[in-house]
């Protein structure tokens, strides 16, 4: 599971990537000052990326939903996707990198993951009032070495569907071979 990516990108960059997939980008109150950061972990807030009539709105929100009632343990960070549709709450969680770590013991393997194809890439994700989390499908060819799981990382062609400025929801698959790059951190 997913449970720390990154995110360098200036606010810029995003507009750009938008703007080439025909997605408006705009936010309440002003443009936001994002930071570069190296490691976003659960609990922290981080920007994402929601359907609007004008297109999509980068909002900075928490990542993880609150356990349901009576359960105990941390927030849900990722969520299986197989076998369901998501009509509504769909989010767009933009990355530069996401963290996958092998071995038993501490310290354990640590291993960056980024795309091949650009800088920026966006996760299919789902939000919940002020809160967010990853989806996640079986692994592909990338990832099946380090993890039985990933996130599901969404085609800039399959942005705006999963924003819901479409009617379909975009298949969920993961990645074909080649997609990602991997790069061993520790």
């Amino acid at each position: 599971m997913c449970n720390e990516y990154r995110f360098k990108q200036a606010l810029d960059r995003i507009a750009l990537e938008f703007s080439q997939q025909q997605i408006p980008l705009h936010w309440a109150g002003g443009a936001p000052n994002l930071e570069p950061r190296d490691s976003i972990r659960p609990t922290d807030p981080a920007p994402i990326l929601v359907g609007s009539p004008e297109g999509a709105e980068l909002k900075q929100l928490r990542w993880g939903f609150p356990p349901p009632p009576g359960r105990k343990g941390g927030p849900i960070i990722n969520f299986r996707s197989e076998g369901r549709r998501f009509p509504v709450g769909r989010c767009l969680i933009p990355a530069d990198g996401f963290y996958e770590f092998t071995g038993d013991k501490a310290p354990k393997s640590k291993w960056l993951f980024t795309s091949t194809e650009s800088e920026l890439f966006c996760i299919a994700g789902l939000v919940r009032e002020d809160r967010f989390t990853m989806l996640t499908c079986a692994p592909g060819p990338d990832i099946a070495p380090y993890h039985d799981r990933q996130i599901v990382i969404l085609h800039r062609a399959q942005w705006a569907d999963w924003l819901g400025l479409a009617e379909a929801q975009p298949a969920i698959t993961p990645l074909p071979a080649g997609s990602l790059a991997v790069t061993q951190i520790r």
